[in-house]
């Protein structure tokens, strides 16, 4: 009998801190994403959000549409969760560095 292995590979490619995005790619209204940057939430130029703020702008709008969130809540929902984030890998980190 013949066996058959598969890989799976999940290439994630790396972005540098100068590329952007165009908003429309991501499936959201120009005015809207200028409105999140005149928030504060995103930054926005000319169409365009920084590659590492599409997470925290699809999060933003996963909020609004499924829960019904309003902008400043939702910013207030993502800045919260990317907190717990942050303390949650520092806190991996440490758990990792201390003898058992």
């Amino acid at each position: 009998m013949t066996k058959f292995y598969l890989r799976f590979y999940c290439h994630t490619p790396s972005a540098e801190e100068d590329d952007w995005v165009d908003v429309a790619d991501l499936g959201v209204h120009p005015d809207l994403a200028q409105r999140l940057g005149e928030l504060g939430i995103i930054d926005y130029r000319r169409g365009f959000v920084p590659v590492r703020q599409a997470a925290r702008l699809r999060r933003v709008m996963r909020l609004r549409r499924n829960l019904g969130v309003n902008l400043p809540g939702a910013a207030i929902i993502v800045d919260l969760l990317e907190r717990i984030e942050e303390l949650q890998d520092e806190l991996g980190r440490l758990k990792g560095r201390r003898p058992r």
